[in-house]
């Protein structure tokens, strides 16, 4: 799914957002490498900022939702602590996530500010979204436990430079997401 402009918040349809999200994974063929999972997620994880920002532009919801945030992170953090990894490096991370997540979103709020005629006439309600959202979490915890050796070492940026372009290449990402995912992922090898 191509990631431009305003078109593709108008083509979100309730119960169609798992459906576009997940639909098509990223191939693991030889080129793939270990941290392409973790990017993956994280890069699906940033379109549901879509369907998210169409719900708050309909709603006149705020972009920021802070108790939100906080809720997310300090339960991130617990998870992390459970699974025997650094709880301040997972709400580092997830921070990142939840910051590039929330970008893409005002850059739609101004799309549609600018082009009225582009705005969403309707979206998925955001229990969905959410529910998508924290599928994602745990897949990108997950992964992060299983990559953490890897994530920790002199190897994590040449296999994250790496697994980015993949995801970018494969998930045909525009500008804003490609920008979105660096964001996101800025913090996965300073551990």
């Amino acid at each position: 799914m191509v990631m431009t402009g305003t078109r593709v918040a108008r083509l979100v349809l309730p119960g169609t957002l798992a459906v576009l999200l997940l639909a098509a994974p990223v191939a693991r063929g030889d080129t793939g490498g270990p941290l392409i999972g973790l990017v993956d997620a994280s890069a699906q994880r940033l379109q549901v900022a879509e369907p998210v920002a169409a719900f708050k532009w309909n709603t006149g919801g705020a972009i920021e939702d802070p108790g939100r945030v906080q809720q997310e992170l300090t339960k991130l953090g617990a998870e992390a602590s459970a699974a025997r990894v650094d709880r301040n490096y997972v709400t580092r991370v997830f921070g990142d996530q939840i910051n590039a997540t929330e970008a893409i979103e005002y850059s739609r709020f101004a799309d549609w500010k600018l082009n009225p005629s582009d705005a969403p006439a309707a979206a998925p309600d955001l229990s969905e979204s959410r529910s998508t959202i924290d599928g994602l979490n745990h897949t990108m915890l997950t992964q992060i436990v299983a990559g953490w050796e890897l994530l920790h070492s002199p190897g994590c940026a040449t296999e994250l430079d790496a697994a980015r372009s993949e995801v970018a290449r494969a998930r045909q990402l525009d500008g804003l997401y490609q920008q979105a995912l660096s964001l996101a992922t800025k913090s996965y090898c300073q551990g």
